[in-house]
């Protein structure tokens, strides 16, 4: 299992997280996603390799930046 750690800004309600969550869980592999506009985390785990373009592109697509926490 592969686990990776994103911080995103511009989130700030449940909202945010709603909309991040419904993109990012579209992506195939993800078998998780936690979302927390508190900490403007995002955690993501999946079975193989993640692909971080697809997880960055998906936050984007709902309107978020992100970098990935190294």
């Amino acid at each position: 299992m592969t686990m990776r750690e994103y911080q995103v800004t511009g989130m700030t309600c449940g909202h945010c997280e709603t909309s991040i969550w419904e993109e990012v869980s579209q992506i195939a592999g993800i078998q998780s996603v936690g979302v927390s506009a508190k900490t403007g985390m995002l955690v993501v785990t999946g079975q193989d390799a993640l692909d971080d373009r697809a997880v960055l592109a998906a936050v984007e697509e709902a309107g978020y930046g992100a970098v990935r926490v190294p």
